[in-house]
Order: structure tokens, then sequence, then C-alpha cells
């Protein structure tokens, strides 16, 4: 079943459509009248890593403001009577902390609204803006401003709205990250210690890029603890992971105790917004357990992954 079909089937209320064959698919897909947002590439820059950076031109998502695509795909929807457009959605990033992004996203897509009215007499009435709004990862990482976010675009939209005398839409935001991030820490233990001389200390764990390809992906740094006292000094160390590529790092030159021995169990916070999610069987490695723990008890949400697991789909020669 496509993603697609399974929308269909579960009834949800809208579906963002990213392309012009997707417009097609779902109108020929639709049994009623399907509620659906255009996804627009603004064209703003958030100024993060250009591996998560999803509102500029020249790229794969959405359809871009600047060359006419987003107010063609509006006239595409509306040649369908299966499709009900609803709306306009973007999304800039992820990990934003420039609020002035949002602002200028906000604005220019209300311009798209206020033409979609005049041109076809439609007044959409939902504006999404997506999430990415960042979270702190290391201790020097600042909060993301929410309650500044919020003042700022709703006075963007009031102005702009105002300004083209266009209806105040229902402004939807998706915090994803901001809701999860924190719910979520990730165990290792410590399998081997290298002292690479005059070079670094690698601290070798059970895991790595299978259940966190986001440091070799973009970048992304994570603050490491260790899972017992210790008086011991402390060094910078890189913690690597288990799998064959030079690249498999989880956190580079970060500080633990000296004392570190085989055994240990490393803790990494801040995992829950994409660890799971984002993890695979690279290198035929399984899947490690997601356990909750509320008050000093723990139940397992999602078992280990075994062995059998990973040769259920070998259906031989």
């Amino acid at each position: 079943m496509s993603g697609l079909q399974a929308a269909f089937r579960y009834r949800v209320g809208r579906i963002v459509v990213d392309s012009a064959s997707e417009i097609i698919r779902l109108a020929a897909l639709s049994e009623g009248r399907q509620r659906v947002l255009l996804r627009v590439t603004p064209g703003v820059d958030a100024n993060v890593h250009r591996a998560v950076t999803t509102g500029t031109e020249d790229q794969k998502f959405g359809f871009s403001l600047s060359s006419g695509a987003a107010a063609d795909a509006v006239q595409r929807v509306l040649a369908h009577p299966e499709l009900e457009l609803a709306g306009l959605h973007c999304h800039l990033g992820s990990q934003l902390t420039d609020l002035s992004a949002y602002e200028t996203a906000a604005a220019r897509l209300i311009g798209l609204m206020a033409a979609t009215r005049d041109r076809a007499g439609l007044t959409l009435a939902e504006l999404n803006l997506g999430g990415g709004h960042a979270v702190p990862y290391l201790p020097e990482d600042a909060d993301f401003d929410l309650a500044g976010f919020a003042d700022r675009v709703r006075r963007v939209v009031a102005a702009e709205c105002a300004r083209l005398r266009f209806p105040v839409p229902r402004l939807v935001v998706e915090p994803g990250r901001a809701i999860v991030n924190r719910a979520m820490v990730t165990l290792y233990r410590v399998v081997a210690i290298k002292h690479a001389v005059g070079v670094r200390t690698f601290v070798a764990v059970n895991g790595g890029m299978s259940d966190n390809p986001r440091p070799e992906l973009y970048g992304a740094r994570y603050p490491v603890h260790l899972v017992r006292p210790s008086h011991a000094p402390v060094e910078t160390v890189t913690v690597a992971g288990r799998h064959c590529e030079a690249g498999d790092v989880l956190a580079a030159d970060v500080p633990l105790p000296a004392d570190l021995r085989p055994g240990d169990l490393l803790a990494v916070p801040g995992t829950g917004a994409y660890n799971h999610s984002m993890a695979s069987n690279y290198n035929l490695v399984g899947r490690p357990p997601v356990v909750a723990v509320r008050g000093g008890s723990a139940r397992v949400l999602i078992r280990r992954e075994t062995s059998s697991d990973l040769l259920v789909r070998d259906v031989g020669l």
C-alpha cells in the first residue's frame, strides 16, 4: 500500500501535496473530496546545514514560489473537483533559530494566498508554517524563543493580511522535535578503548550510525555522560560506532573521565526526535529496544531486534 493510499484509508484530514504528479494521483485515488495543502518553497534561507535546509530554491521539496510553479500548482488542484485546496504549507528546515526566516516565509505565502483569491476567487483559510524549531542538544545551546516566535509571526501575518485586505488565516505549526526530543536517552555499552598516540582516544561502543546517523549525515552534536560516579580527571575522547565506516562517529571531542573502561554505560540525552525513526539495519545490525521508564519502573515498548528478525525476509535461492 502506498503512502497516499494509506492516507485515504485512514481518512486523514489533510494531505500535503509536494509535486504535480501527486495532484494527479490524489485525484485518481479520491473517492470523495480530499482536502489538501500545497507545499510551497518560499525561497528563504534559514542559515542551517545544507542537508536540512528545505525552504530554498534548487532542492527537491515543494513548489517554487519565485518560478511560478506554486501558482501553477494552485490551478492544477482547482482543476480537479475531487480535491479541495484548504491552504498552503511550507517547511524551512531543521534546528531553526532565526525568527526572521519564519517572518519572511509567512509574508510571502500570504502574498500567494491573496494572489489566489484575486485570480481564482478562492480564499484559502489555512497557513501551515511547518516546524523545525531548534532544541538544545549541548549545554551551550539556547532554547528556541517559542513565545517570541508566536508573537512575531502572528504580527507579520496580521500586517500582511491587512495590507492585502485578506482575511487572517488559521495558523498552524508543527513543533515535532521540540515536543519529543528530551523524552529519550540512548544508552551505549563501551566495548573498547583505543589510544592513538599523539592523535586522539577512541571509545568504541555497541551502536553507531545504524541507530543514530545524524552526526554523519549533517554534523549533529550530542553530549555524552558516563553512567556511574567517577572522580577521575576528564580527558577529551571521540565516541565511535561499531560500523565499518571511518565516519561512524557518534560524538567527537567530548569530555569523559579518564578511568573509562570496557563495560561502562554511556548516556546520550536528547535522542527522542529521530534516533528510533531513523534507525536501520546497516551492516545487518539489529535495532535496539525502546524502554519506557517512569517512577522507578521500566517496561519495553519496542523489543530488541534479533538475528531471526534480520533473516525473516530471506527466502533463499
